[in-house]
């Protein structure tokens, strides 16, 4: 036998050996015992993707259920919107709580990650029809048992995760102020999201948008640039690239400290929705910051915003608390990836080197975070 034609076999044996050792070394990986709460109302398909990546870290982690010891099933182990199929009939049924089993449900469980509340709507759910703003809400918001479930949970000291839009629309005014209050936060009133392309004819782009803008300035939307726009209620803000923002338009900034504790990047882009809050006397793990010019930072002042914000929040004292202040967990991620162990390390070559990846987010800001606050609680329940 030729030598190049060894040599091609050799490296065939590797590339086919590598992905069974790598299963094989994620199976026999020592598995952390944990009960986790994971509520996702926002499921308008059937991928699931509001908790499919919070799902993707807790397998390759190897954290699993106490009973019997398996992994959390993105497709069932959650609570809130479920789609059913026949997928074309569009039907749905709903996981839900019940406020008589809360304190029973606190008691038993070790922590909760609320990845959406937002909900599913009538626009959202059939299509075809044309978007608006809101439409008639099927199933969604936080609510009283949500609100009494988290206070349990932080008297008895146990991890709590939250994410974008647990305070605005659709929950209502009393449960987002109770919940803020538990938090120890104020919600502004404003989310914002930045667009690769302002203009109208983009197929993504939420046209109820020109709506607003036509009647707060009685002038048409003549925007195409890529920006960010920012709602509050009635109101809204456009920031366009050139003019209000410079060449990073909306990113992620760590302090230090943080970094080094999580293996954070310093910056890194982020294009998803987010919320903008005052932190009071909570810990700023991480902040957002919008690329503004002199005249985006003036046009900010005058609605009393300015360009950097709190994206990671952290209670201050048994630090088991969390809000995250963005849509972090929209990654669409393979889910059959999670099972190969050091699939991290190609994390390379399956994302792209450009900004707006999102898959970029997930690698290398939203998996070590996320990976790093369940380790930090897992382990400091393990040393009692």
């Amino acid at each position: 036998m030729k030598k190049p034609l060894i040599i091609v076999i050799i490296i065939l044996v590797v590339l086919l050996a590598l992905p069974v050792i790598n299963l094989l070394r994620w199976t026999f990986q020592t598995k952390k015992p944990l009960d986790i709460f994971i509520v996702d109302k926002t499921v308008s398909s059937f991928e699931r993707e509001k908790h499919k990546s919070l799902n993707w870290i807790l397998a390759s982690d190897r954290f699993v259920k106490k009973e019997n010891k398996t992994s959390y099933s993105y497709k069932k182990d959650y609570y809130g919107f479920f789609p059913t199929r026949p997928k074309k009939a569009k039907t749905w049924d709903r996981r839900e709580y019940r406020l008589a089993n809360v304190i029973e449900i606190a008691d038993s469980i070790d922590a909760i990650y609320f990845t959406d509340t937002y909900g599913v709507f009538f626009n959202d759910w059939y299509q075809g029809i044309n978007k608006s703003r809101r439409s008639r809400k099927l199933y969604g918001g936080l609510n009283n048992t949500d609100n009494f479930l988290i206070k349990e949970m932080k008297d008895r000291d146990k991890l709590i995760i939250m994410e974008y839009n647990s305070f605005d629309y659709p929950t209502s005014e009393y449960d987002s102020y109770r919940i803020q209050e538990r938090l120890g936060i104020v919600y502004r009133g404003w989310t914002g999201k930045y667009f690769s392309t302002l203009d109208t004819l983009s197929e993504d782009f939420p046209i109820w948008m020109t709506a607003m803008y036509r009647k707060q300035f009685k002038k048409p939307w003549t925007f195409t640039k890529p920006g960010v726009v920012l709602l509050r209620d009635r109101s809204i803000i456009v920031l366009e690239e050139g003019i209000h923002l410079n060449a990073l338009p909306v990113e992620i900034v760590t302090d230090s400290a943080y970094c080094a504790k999580y293996n954070l990047p310093e910056t890194i882009a982020f294009n998803e929705w987010f919320d903008i809050i005052d932190p009071l006397s909570n810990n700023v793990i991480s902040n957002f910051r919008i690329g503004t010019t002199t005249i985006g930072d003036s046009l900010l002042i005058n609605y009393g915003l300015d360009n950097l914000f709190p994206a990671v929040i952290q209670e201050p004292d048994m630090q088991r608390t969390y809000y995250f202040s963005g849509d972090f967990t929209s990654a669409n991620v393979p889910v059959w990836a999670s099972k190969f162990k050091g699939v991290d390390k190609l994390k390379g070559i399956i994302y792209s080197k450009k900004p707006d990846d999102f898959r970029r987010f997930f690698w290398l800001y939203y998996k070590p975070l996320v990976s790093g606050i369940f380790d930090d609680y897992y382990n400091s329940l393990t040393e009692r």
